[in-house]
């Protein structure tokens, strides 16, 4: 007989229970994250033994709010975000019972950072046109290729990878998807410097790296619907993260102005009070989300809230920037630094004016996303696809 899924009562009595046995003050962080974890109090949605109660997903920050409270050590999500938002819920719908229960733990818990290997040089928004390719070799695959705009890759210990394993069918399919070790022979990352000076993520070069078969995430020729629920996610996470009221790039803006009287104009008082009113209708539209995705998986809606996001951090840095005047133009450090997060709040107004400047690229171009928004939500004409029925090995590369 089946056991329903603990409700918000039952969830605070399991959080209560745990807390009175592992002292966050007491215990080493990475142990009390494991035992949190094997506790399922980690992400309550997933299924029982893979960190969760196969609670509804609405109860977790509810979970997250109570260990917060009692000073439980995080998990550094924005250290592994990447992981967090995109490999688990790629894990959990596409791998076997083995992948899940060797990957979803170390990856919770931060021992285990991921990066994601789907850009390539001539494949960037259009990923179904990627190059890289797997052959099969025994119980094992040969992969050689290039990926390219890979952020954190550099210390990220598994990648999300997908590959052209049959060149003579249609690109969209002919793809197959794998779970790549950072160190086996074969893997060279490079550095790409970005506008900000930092160099967050790189190229890598995959020359005859050797991924074994149990590796694969879904079938051998299903890449393309194992990467879409990777992309889904992704859209979510970096559009759809949830946030306190004026948290984020608006409420950097908004203590602005209120600590500093000086810098206030009419027209910029108005320009901030447009861009609140956006910041804060988005970040509710995420909170619907959220709530929407308790019944199932990610959709189009996705693209959307990462749109919004892109759009409004880079108004909203931009505004920054125009409050402070030639103050706003310093940026604090050009060096070629290797950092091991994406950290927009405690960094300077030019970082966060240059860095808002990769939101419309990084998880989908906004050009794409609008595309997907037109076709899948308003239900517009799809543009024309020559090569749709075309084999990949046909394509002009």
């Amino acid at each position: 007989m089946s056991t329903a899924p603990p409700d918000a009562d039952e969830l605070r009595r399991r959080v209560e229970e745990f807390l009175a046995g592992h002292d966050p003050a007491a215990l080493d962080p990475l142990e009390f994250l494991r035992a949190r974890f094997d506790a399922g109090l980690a992400w309550v949605h997933y299924p029982e033994g893979l960190g969760g109660l196969g609670a509804p997903r609405a109860l977790q920050p509810a979970v997250d709010a109570a260990f917060a409270r009692a000073g439980a050590p995080g998990n550094q999500p924005e250290r592994n975000g990447i992981g967090l938002g995109m490999a688990a819920p790629t894990i959990l719908a596409a791998g076997t019972d083995e992948q899940r229960a060797r990957f979803l733990r170390p990856l919770w818990t931060g021992e285990e950072i991921w990066c994601q290997l789907f850009s390539e040089p001539g494949a960037g928004s259009d990923l179904a046109a990627l190059g890289t390719r797997a052959v099969r070799d025994g119980d094992a695959w040969i992969v050689n290729g290039q990926k390219v705009w890979t952020s954190m890759a550099h210390e990220a210990r598994w990648a999300l990878l997908v590959t052209r394993t049959d060149p003579d069918v249609p690109k969209h399919r002919g793809m197959t998807y794998f779970i790549c070790d950072m160190t086996a022979p074969g893997v060279e990352v490079r550095p790409l410097r970005q506008i900000t000076g930092e160099a967050e993520f790189n190229e890598v070069f995959l020359t005859d790296v050797r991924i074994p078969d149990a590796h694969r995430l879904g079938a051998v020729g299903d890449g393309w619907r194992v990467s879409t629920t990777t992309l889904m996610n992704e859209r979510v996470a970096i559009g759809g993260a949830a946030v306190p009221r004026e948290g984020g790039m608006i409420g950097v803006v908004a203590r602005l102005w209120r600590d500093r009287p000086e810098l206030r104009t009419p027209g910029l008082h108005d320009a901030l009070l447009r861009l609140w009113v956006e910041a804060e209708a988005a970040r509710l539209t995420g909170v619907r989300l959220r709530q929407a995705l308790a019944a199932g998986e990610p959709g189009p809606e996705g693209s959307a809230a990462k749109l919004a996001f892109a759009r409004l951090n880079q108004e909203i840095s931009g505004l920054e920037l125009e409050m402070l005047g030639d103050e706003g133009l310093r940026h604090d450090d050009w060096t070629m630094r290797r950092p091991a997060e994406v950290d927009f709040t405690r960094r300077s107004p030019g970082y966060r004016y240059l860095r808002a400047k990769g939101n419309s690229i990084e998880g989908g171009t906004s050009e794409i996303l609008r595309n997907i928004i037109a076709e899948r939500v308003l239900g517009l004409p799809g543009e024309i696809r020559v090569d749709k029925d075309v084999a990949w090995k046909d394509l002009p590369k």
